[in-house]
């Protein structure tokens, strides 16, 4: 018997719709603003606890402890899938890994940003085996520093990765096996070690990690930034010890200046920058949420790609949790003679969707361009609109996640006591359902927290859109009236409205439950 979530009631779908249907009517009406104000405030300006923020952005020990503690969970997840119980629901390797961290981490980038690359096991093994440094500059620093290809100087690596980790979870089934799941993490920590020991500085972290990629897009919508506390003084530093390091702090891992730095993408919050900083000029400030999707994010072509990547992945992972799709991909085996694991099935509907979303964005990329008779090249307005599919794709990978991390992750405790899962047997029936109606909080509640989730991605949207589509509307004013202008937003406004309209289709569905 399958076991499944409920999905959103019926009432918080209507109150969805109908701030949907409000949203887009201001959107119409409002005029896009002239400038854009964004205040911020620093972490060491606030009273009281300034000074205690500046001395621990600066301290190596607190991120060097937080290190050994996550090497000391990952090793952990290893010896527990390797040589536990085959039973997934018994063994922490699973648990942990699937239901815990991977439906957590995305909640961690809203409220951390990129703070989890700081503390990632993958690179601080790959680290102390390059490096043999726990900490310290290593000098040689065992590596051949080969410059990157430009053929891999990109976010490609890492969108082929991110598909084929999906390929790997949803596919092949690794979230139910301990084994499979402590293969997939040594292979991660291998190709961490393999990229430092080639190339220069950590470029597993900038161009190829799939996790490290996806937190570092998502972080563009955090509400919280490492920047300097004051620009003047970087703008008259000449040694760039952020970038460069000194003498006992590495450089930079990504490249990154940071009185030049404008966007979260890239920044692993390694506290580097802080500790070799000669100023004590660097530290965590809050901002808007929106800031970096509304002006000062600068996409590529490979960075926009990856997120509408991301837009037609997380939409992916909730469709292959309704119950109805399994019954999908019986009726595509038996029209293409899939008489399998159904494997060939699933990745014919994988690429399916990655190719049906991109197309459906490209479309409406092109009827704005259209409609708006714009100079502007093709790819620079794909580009600058592919914001809008970020907050949309980080909204519902939330609330999806959600259902998995307070339903799923009742009974953490108990395997705890017995990581490997040692002389025990798989859950029982009613054990599930005890699970299933045991949570961290109510219904209600959760519900409320997803419809409040889906609000903010679809309002973070079409502020994108207002902001992003401002010289669309001001070469279309007529008369200083700025309606006409509007309408070229239109086609954006659809893709917002559609894209919302789909995950809201999929969050009032009942989603089967992970293991």
């Amino acid at each position: 018997m399958t076991m499944t979530h409920p999905g959103l009631p019926d009432y918080w779908g209507v109150f969805i719709i109908g701030f949907m249907l409000l949203s887009s009517l201001w959107l119409i009406a409002r005029p896009s603003p002239k400038h854009i104000h964004s205040s911020v405030l620093s972490l060491v300006n606030i009273p009281f606890i300034g000074s205690g923020i500046r001395r621990l952005v600066s301290s190596r020990w607190v991120l060097l402890s937080l290190k050994i503690f996550m090497v000391a969970l990952f090793l952990l997840i290893i010896i527990a899938g390797l040589f536990g119980t085959p039973i997934a629901e018994r063994n922490i390797a699973t648990l942990l890994t699937w239901n815990l961290w991977w439906s957590g981490l995305v909640f961690s980038v809203f409220f951390l940003g990129s703070a989890w690359c700081a503390v990632c096991p993958w690179d601080a093994i790959a680290q102390w085996l390059v490096r043999r440094k726990l900490w310290f500059r290593a000098e040689p620093n065992n590596s051949l520093n080969i410059k990157v290809p430009r053929q891999l100087a990109n976010v490609w690596p890492a969108l082929f990765m991110f598909i084929a980790l999906t390929w790997l979870e949803l596919g092949v089934g690794i979230t139910t096996s301990p084994y499979a799941t402590a293969a997939v993490s040594l292979l991660m920590v291998v190709l961490a070690t393999a990229s430092l020991a080639i190339f220069q500085r950590k470029a597993f972290c900038r161009y190829f990690c799939p996790v490290g990629r996806t937190v570092g897009f998502y972080s563009q919508l955090a509400p919280i930034e490492l920047r300097p506390i004051d620009n003047d003084t970087c703008s008259r530093c000449k040694t760039l010890d952020c970038y460069h390091g000194n003498t006992d702090i590495e450089p930079c891992p990504t490249w990154l200046v940071m009185g030049r730095l404008t966007q979260n993408s890239y920044c692993t919050s390694c506290g580097n920058c802080t500790q070799s900083c000669p100023h004590q000029n660097i530290a965590w400030r809050f901002r808007p949420p929106s800031a970096e999707a509304l002006h000062s994010g600068r996409p590529h072509w490979d960075e926009s790609w990856f997120m509408i990547g991301l837009l037609a992945l997380t939409g992916f992972h909730g469709l292959t949790m309704m119950p109805f799709w399994e019954s999908w991909m019986s009726q595509l085996a038996q029209f293409i003679g899939d008489s399998g694991r159904l494997l060939p099935s699933f990745t014919i509907g994988l690429i399916a969707c990655l190719i049906t979303i991109a197309v459906i964005y490209s479309f409406f990329i092109e009827i704005t361009r259209r409609i708006s008779k714009t100079d502007m090249e093709y790819k620079r307005l794909f580009a600058s609109f592919a914001f809008v599919s970020l907050p949309l794709a980080f909204a519902y990978h939330m609330a999806h996640n959600l259902n998995h991390l307070i339903r799923e992750s009742v009974g953490m405790a108990a395997v705890f006591s017995n990581p490997l899962g040692i002389d025990t047997v798989p859950l029982s029936m009613m054990e599930k359902h005890e699970r299933h109606m045991t949570m961290w909080m109510s219904q209600d509640v959760l519900f409320a927290i997803q419809t409040g989730l889906m609000i903010f991605g679809f309002w973070i949207a079409i502020q994108v859109i207002r902001y992003r589509g401002r010289n669309l509307i001001d070469a279309g004013s007529v008369n200083g009236k700025p309606g006409a202008g509007v309408v070229k937003l239109l086609p954006m406004l659809v893709f917002a409205v559609a894209m919302t309209g789909f995950h809201l289709w999929l969050l009032m569905q009942p989603m089967i439950m992970r293991m």
